[in-house]
């Protein structure tokens, strides 16, 4: 049974799971809580609430078997099927993220990316095909993307996320500074890069 998770705590376990996957190359095969939390800046509180949330549960000799860990944030974050993700706008910041995220998880996958530009269009950028945005709609629909990231300008950004709702998006990752209103049944994710950086800034000057 998937239990219905917050999501910060899906945010730790794709953390946690980072980490142990770089622990199991090394070659380490248990880990503890307090081990896992002191790599996350975390408790050992926090990261054994979370793992018990998924059903999961170490022992006091060895701590957690990281292979299983693994396998049981795998069942709860990852989808039976590949989910595909389509890219709009490829500016530096999309350019840099189909770099990154190619290859990155075999269940979520980048499938388009669709730009304005002319001389973007009917190329591979990152290894994804890039389409004229006018044809989103079209694309969406034919590849069953479920997943769209936003980084286009913060002008069109509204627009552009009520085509890709239309064309049957269930997710979008807005990295724009826009606000956006979607129904109830779309799940929305904003990232904020200004509010991130005056966050940090804050802390810094009150340290």
């Amino acid at each position: 049974m998937i239990p219905n998770l917050p999501s910060k705590t899906i945010e730790r376990l794709s953390q946690y799971r980072r980490i142990l996957s770089s622990c199991k190359e090394q070659g380490k095969t248990h880990i503890y809580s307090h081990e896992l939390a002191s790599l996350l800046n975390n408790t050992a509180v926090q990261v054994r609430r979370d793992i018990m949330l998924i059903g999961h549960v170490g022992t006091l000799r060895k701590g957690y078997d990281i292979l299983e860990l693994l396998n049981r944030i795998g069942e709860i974050i990852d989808s039976e099927d590949v989910l595909k993700v389509a890219l709009v706008g490829v500016g530096k910041l999309g350019e840099a993220i189909l770099s990154y995220f190619t290859g990155k998880n075999t269940k979520i996958k980048i499938v388009a990316c669709f730009d304005v530009d002319p001389n973007k269009t009917g190329k591979e950028i990152g290894g994804i095909k890039c389409y004229p945005q006018y044809n989103l709609k079209e694309i969406t629909k034919r590849e069953n993307i479920s997943i769209g990231i936003l980084t286009v300008p913060n002008n069109v950004a509204s627009d552009v996320a009520n085509l890709l709702i239309e064309a049957g998006i269930k997710g979008i990752l807005n990295y724009t500074s826009t606000h956006i209103s979607v129904p109830e049944n779309i799940y929305l994710e904003k990232y904020d890069m200004v509010t991130s950086i005056e966050k940090v800034a804050y802390f810094v000057k009150h340290s």
